[in-house]
């Protein structure tokens, strides 16, 4: 039976958020029951982009900060790593405040670089993955609790989709996107090939609304983790109070017999009930999941821009 740890939470201070994220994974084994002397440990937030600070739409440094630390406070060697749509990792998180986090923890911050890795499941013999995340000897998976204007939420499972590295992202949108549940097996598949050891979730403000990126902040005040991110992912659902059917990566997990009901998840701290949302926003009107070719040129050569333009400008400008 997996265990899902949930507790209310209501504050990015960092002495409180600590002390939240001990009293989370305490029932887990805590941080020592995962990461072992020695071990690189990938941290992998959600980096959407740098183009919104403050609308909530990337994982709080704060949280990241105090994760990193736990991982050092055990002997592990922490990294950050994500594969932002548009941009590099480091750019998305200096626009995001995570700058004077990273230079404290003197906290490396890698850019994805993909290679095919074989799948159990056929319908994907090889997926281009991040080889720094499936070399990783750890992988905490750190994602927003967030609405999708694709793909109904964004959870645990679909961050783990920032391991596709660079554009590959936008070709899978293409080549899958015309079938939502193709592309939910895609994304399911991704996240058992990536496997992370641990996920932790930040609610303590979520994006509602036209998500990722377009919505708004919403206080949801809810820290979640799990060694098993399709448990969480279930609970979280529940916890938002929308219907499993509705999200691809849900009816994905369900249908390759990867999925919970709440029966088969141990809750040692709060139930799901205890923290429910009723009024949750789902996006106001849905978006196809497929990009055309001219879109994905678009986005690509969007991308490439601010990774070899925009950000090199902005960071000369600055004084850091």
């Amino acid at each position: 039976m997996p265990s899902v740890s949930l507790l209310r939470a209501t504050s990015y201070d960092l002495d409180r958020l600590s002390a939240s994220l001990e009293e989370l994974l305490a029932p887990l084994g805590g941080m020592a029951a995962i990461v072992k002397p020695g071990d690189r440990v990938l941290l992998k937030p959600n980096l959407l982009t740098g183009a919104r600070p403050k609308h909530e739409c990337v994982t709080r440094p704060e949280l990241v900060y105090c994760v990193a630390k736990m991982v050092q406070a055990v002997g592990g060697q922490p990294f950050l790593g994500d594969g932002p749509a548009f941009g590099s990792a480091l750019g998305v998180a200096r626009n995001n405040g995570y700058l004077p986090f990273i230079q404290e923890l003197n906290l490396p911050v890698i850019e994805f670089h993909g290679d095919r890795y074989a799948t159990a499941n056929p319908e994907f013999a090889h997926l281009r993955l991040s080889k720094e995340a499936m070399a990783a000897d750890v992988v905490i998976n750190l994602p927003k609790v967030k609405s999708h204007v694709q793909l109904t939420l964004t959870l645990g499972v679909k961050n783990l989709f920032g391991c596709v590295p660079g554009k590959m992202k936008a070709w899978w949108h293409m080549e899958a996107g015309k079938d939502a549940d193709r592309f939910g097996r895609m994304l399911v598949e991704t996240a058992r090939a990536i496997a992370p050891d641990l996920t932790i979730v930040d609610g303590i403000i979520g994006h509602e609304g036209n998500g990722p990126s377009g919505g708004t902040p919403r206080p949801l005040n809810i820290l979640g983790a799990s060694r098993d991110v399709f448990a969480l992912d279930r609970a979280l659902v529940a916890i938002l109070n929308v219907d499993p059917d509705r999200v691809p990566t849900q009816r994905a997990a369900t249908a390759l017999g990867y999925n919970y009901d709440l029966s088969e998840i141990d809750f040692p701290l709060a139930q799901p009930h205890e923290l429910a949302i009723r009024d949750w926003q789902l996006p106001q009107q849905m978006m196809p999941i497929d990009f055309g070719a001219p879109r994905v040129l678009k986005s690509t050569f969007k991308h490439l821009y601010i990774r070899w333009i925009k950000e090199p400008l902005t960071a000369y400008s600055q004084k850091v």
